[in-house]
């Protein structure tokens, strides 16, 4: 009887064993499948942001900031382009303070006064800015240089306005 009680015990203990192993087998492999998901989403997520990084990095081509030879430019002329560009930005959206226009918009607004919006530095010589009076826009090519002195000199080089 006795021989017959271990028997049966260790048959229970047994399945048991093989039990617990199946059980924590298959948590395994979930937890198995999970971590090649969550990598296969770490691994496409840092993918987007390469490929981010090499879109900025084009589209900061033409760019003030992004020109080493624009700054390189500057920097012999004894400017930083950070500062350039805060100097630049500040003298023409001083512009716009002016009652009326902003003179260097080559349009009359038709439903208030012309005003710079937006600014895009794209090298050491040339912006980009966008314009409104609050119903019709534009765009234009500013140029700006530094004369003997070092005085900021601006000028419009094209401009265009958009239908409405």
């Amino acid at each position: 009887m006795r021989n017959k009680i271990f028997l049966y015990l260790f048959l229970f203990a047994l399945l048991f064993i093989i039990y617990q192993y199946m059980n924590e087998k298959s948590i395994f492999e979930s937890q198995e499948n999970k971590i090649e998901n969550l990598e296969a989403k770490v691994q496409k997520g840092n993918d987007s942001i390469e490929s981010l990084r090499n879109e900025i990095r084009d589209l900061n081509y033409f760019t003030l900031q992004g020109n080493e030879n624009a700054m390189t430019y500057l920097e012999k002329m004894g400017f930083e382009a950070a500062d350039v560009e805060a100097m630049v930005s500040d003298q023409i959206y001083d512009f716009n303070l002016t009652k009326g226009s902003n003179p260097l918009v080559p349009f009359e607004g038709m439903n208030g006064p012309m005003k710079i919006n937006k600014l895009k530095f794209l090298n050491h010589k040339w912006i980009q800015a966008d314009f409104t009076d609050g119903t019709y826009w534009g765009e234009m090519i500013l140029e700006y240089s530094f004369n003997d002195k070092k005085e900021l000199e601006l000028n419009t080089i094209a401009s265009f306005l958009y239908p409405n």
